[in-house]
């Protein structure tokens, strides 16, 4: 089952020293965070990343831009077990999503990866989308990516675990 992990943020959003409570579970795709108080969603793709999943979400980023405003993204690739995506579909990911990006103001999407091949990925997909309102930016180091998006960084850790369904 695909599931959105929604943590509400502690009252005071300066304070990071409050735990993050619990999340709850609600249909979407896996391993997807979303922290409204900071008008973020995070992504941590596990395994392959090959041509099918870049285009999976895609899709999916396009659908939520035509029901809701655009948000502060960050993709965390490092739970992935390969990358087998091919270069020339990373550019046609990337015109596609210009294309198609619904949204009328600029949403940054910030890309972290510690390991070189997806991190190249990630430099090769914030090259390509100059110019477009989509802002993405590659990082190797997650409180320079939290800086970026004016989030806390503890929240980039992706640590928080859901509630099981009642």
């Amino acid at each position: 089952m695909r599931t959105l992990r929604i943590a509400v943020m502690p009252n005071n959003p300066i304070d990071d020293s409050e735990a993050l409570p619990a999340s709850t579970i609600i249909p979407e795709p896996a391993h997807l965070w979303q922290y409204p108080t900071y008008d973020l969603i995070a992504w941590q793709p596990q395994g392959v990343l090959d041509d099918r999943l870049l285009d999976e979400i895609g899709e999916w980023l396009c659908a939520i831009e035509e029901t809701s405003p655009p948000s502060k993204r960050f993709i965390d690739l490092s739970r992935l077990t390969m990358v087998a995506v091919r270069t020339s579909h990373v550019f046609k990911f990337a015109r596609k999503r210009a294309e198609r990006f619904a949204g009328v103001t600029p949403v940054k999407s910030a890309l972290f990866s510690e390991d070189w091949v997806g991190f190249g990925i990630a430099r090769l997909y914030e090259n390509l989308m100059k110019e477009t309102l989509i802002e993405a930016r590659a990082f190797r180091d997650r409180a320079k990516a939290a800086a970026w998006l004016s989030v806390p960084s503890h929240i980039l850790k992706l640590e928080e675990k859901p509630e099981p369904p009642r």
